[in-house]
């Protein structure tokens, strides 16, 4: 009864830590060290042994475990690459190039301008003779030919007018709204031909042709032909930021004139010397360098900025050579004389049928090809 029972038999006894020498107690076994640590170090043994475990605890599993040890130390040991969530490309210079046509047609079709873009000069129908139709649209202008000849994801819609200056672009003619009012966020091609009324051909085609005593010679007027473009070059950039502001990812395609004479033989009834002829068709040509040029710039300032759209000029100077006034198929209308108020018709000198179907193919092909640059995709 009284005997000592051997060391680890019994089990109460085995649970003092102050028993058994030589073996771990239950402090040795909280701590991880032997008996002979605590002896050597006293009471420090406890702090030891804690700080030798939460070494352990750090380093095992890094050993251990190679999640873990990649985690902290990257990928650079040993490791299989970490699975990163895909990220888009970077956009390359080739890749961030849209075709001219899809940027035409992603959204709607809108032409603008004068007479030359109304069809004035093509009235074929009752409809285009209606005096309600104070604007003079025809059915055979070119913009018929362009809105069949693509499919515009948004439609197109016609709201050219014969007479119209730049200034009446922004601000209406014939009591009809505004025609910059017609072009928005949605419009992805704008066609425009402007300018011709801003330099008074009209009156200087009348002051060449009607000659009356009264009346100036025809080369007399350059004067005031050069003050009215200097007017027109300070204006008309506006007309196509204006346009640019509206529809930011357009194209804009502005169309020249086409000269109406022949350069070496004279007009058969319009009462015009061949040398008058060739006055006039150098002041058609100087006001298409005219537009050119605003157009050459505002298109630069799109280039520039890498912003979308685009504004390009269509060359129609030489459109109806062979068919020019007074010849056998002509593409442009000579005089016709209202006699009652000595004046020309307004179809006097503007396309007929085949003359606007030639604009047309101009438009169509420049909608293909495109402003000869990079465009940029649509912010």
């Amino acid at each position: 009864m009284g005997a000592t029972p051997e060391p680890g038999t019994g089990t109460a006894m085995a649970l003092d830590p102050e028993e058994a020498p030589g073996r771990g107690s239950v402090r040795d076994l909280v701590t991880g060290l032997p008996a002979r640590a605590r002896d050597r170090f006293g009471d420090r043994a406890l702090a030891l042994g804690l700080l030798v475990g939460l070494i352990l605890v750090m380093v095992v599993p890094l050993v251990a475990l190679p999640a873990v040890r990649c985690e902290t130390f990257g990928d650079g040991n040993g490791c299989k690459p970490k699975f990163q969530e895909p990220r888009a490309e970077p956009i390359r210079a080739g890749a961030a190039q849209v075709s001219p046509v899809q940027v035409a047609l992603q959204g709607s079709y809108v032409a603008l301008g004068d007479s030359y873009s109304a069809g004035v000069g093509a009235d074929l129908t009752a409809a285009d003779l209606n005096p309600l139709n104070r604007c003079h649209r025809t059915g055979q202008a070119y913009y018929h030919e362009v809105a069949k000849a693509f499919r515009f994801a948004r439609g197109s819609a016609f709201w050219a007018c014969s007479g119209a200056k730049t200034g009446d672009v922004m601000r209406g003619k014939s009591g009809e709204p505004p025609q910059i009012d017609r072009v928005d966020q949605n419009t992805s091609l704008v066609t425009i031909s402007i300018g011709g009324n801003d330099v008074g051909f009209s009156k200087v085609l009348a002051g060449c042709v009607i000659k009356l005593p009264w009346s100036k010679n025809c080369e007399e007027q350059g004067r005031d032909i050069a003050s009215r473009m200097a007017t027109l070059r300070q204006e008309l950039p506006g007309v196509l930021e204006e346009i640019r502001t509206r529809a930011p990812r357009a194209r804009v395609i502005v169309l020249g004139y086409p000269r109406a004479f022949k350069e070496s033989s004279g007009s058969d009834g319009d009462n015009i010397s061949v040398a008058d002829q060739q006055w006039l068709n150098g002041r058609a040509r100087d006001l298409n360098e005219l537009i050119r040029q605003a157009v050459t710039e505002a298109d630069a300032r799109i280039a520039a900025t890498r912003a979308p759209g685009s504004v390009e000029f269509v060359d129609a100077y030489s459109a109806f050579a062979g068919h020019e006034v007074g010849t056998a198929d002509p593409y442009m209308n000579g005089l016709a004389v209202n006699l009652s108020a000595l004046a020309p018709e307004s179809r006097s000198y503007h396309p007929t049928a085949n003359g606007y179907k030639a604009l047309a193919r101009l438009f169509i092909d420049q909608v293909n090809r495109g402003p000869g640059r990079p465009l940029n995709p649509p912010r």
